[in-house]
């Protein structure tokens, strides 16, 4: 009987590992993996002990470069360096406009202070937004005072890049931030194909899907949902609903977990409609930043690779085979 039952759990596992063998499936589309640049080409910063309202911008590394998160010359520079996408965050303001600019509140970044909302963009603008940034405790502020560098409204930068594909974080809760959002497109319709996808906040993301064919998004808890719905039954073949038909966004130090990583569960996806989107560490948001994060990558994946350090991945990304 012993015996037997041995047989059998041994015939289960042969049977498991079949089912979800990378190798026995089919290798993924082959193709150059699309990038994503978070906040364009930005000051990077420790993420050690990093908090929900932790002030970045006096923890930059030592600069390397001249430019600010969110504005225009980074988001050209990222495009230069090899983005097809660039992620931006977005605020509406007092007069009807929406705010290029990560924080909740103006204290950290710049020589404002409130909430970011709370303001209008022709006062924003006038902000010094690289006021605050320090690599050194605040003996030095190498951007404070810079001409040339404001805040800009989305407008600008939808008009600014043509040819430009955005990510859209919103950056609250509010749904109603997805309808002024839908009725500036509606107002200018040539810029709707420059919205790529948006994300962040669940109630305006979901709403604005709702309201913008051909526009996906995602949440945090659509991501979680997904990826531990796969871990636990994604031996049987099944992608949960949570998965289908959006982008997901998958740690790459993670992905071992995932039944058939790579080939059989990007297989499994795209089959489900799902657009894959590597990312580094689920720490904030992480994204492939170094050269051993991007050898993490299979060859061939031709899905989307989130990155905040775009001046370092696409040249590096660019001379692979």
């Amino acid at each position: 009987m012993a015996r037997k039952l041995a047989l059998v759990l041994v015939l289960a596992g042969l049977a498991l590992y079949a089912a979800n063998a990378s190798w026995l499936a089919a290798s993924p589309e082959t193709g150059r993996p699309t990038l994503i640049a978070h906040r364009g080409v930005h000051q990077t910063y420790d993420r050690k002990d990093i908090g929900r309202d932790t002030c970045t911008a006096t923890r930059i590394a030592t600069p390397s470069h001249a430019y600010l998160e969110n504005t225009e010359a980074s988001m050209e520079a990222a495009f230069a360096a090899g983005a097809a996408i660039v992620e931006l965050d977005i605020h509406p303001t007092t007069d009807g406009h929406f705010a290029v600019f990560h924080d909740w509140t103006l204290d950290c970044r710049t020589n404002g202070t409130g909430v970011t909302r709370d303001h209008d963009l022709t006062e924003l603008q006038t902000l010094d937004i690289g006021y605050g940034y320090t690599a050194d405790g605040g003996r030095t502020h190498p951007f404070r005072g810079k001409d040339g560098v404001r805040m800009p409204a989305l407008s600008e930068v939808l008009d600014r890049f043509p040819d430009g594909l955005f990510l859209v974080n919103f950056k609250s809760r509010d749904a109603s931030e997805a309808d002024r959002l839908h009725t500036l497109l509606l107002q200018h319709p040539e810029w709707k194909e420059r919205i790529w996808g948006v994300y962040g906040g669940a109630s305006p993301t979901q709403r604005f899907v709702e309201l913008t064919p051909g526009v996906r998004g995602f949440t945090k808890e659509d991501t979680k949902s997904c990826l531990l719905g796969y871990i636990v039954l994604g031996w049987s073949g099944h992608v949960p609903a949570s998965c289908r038909n959006r982008q997901i966004l998958v740690p790459v130090n993670y992905a071992v977990w995932l039944w058939g990583w790579p080939n059989r569960f990007l297989q499994r996806m795209e089959e489900n409609g799902a657009e894959i989107v590597l990312s580094g560490p689920p720490k904030g948001t992480a994204g492939i930043d170094t050269l051993e994060q991007l050898a993490k990558v299979p060859e061939g994946f031709g899905g989307y690779i989130w990155t905040n350090r775009i001046e370092v991945i696409g040249p590096a990304l660019g001379k692979r085979k």
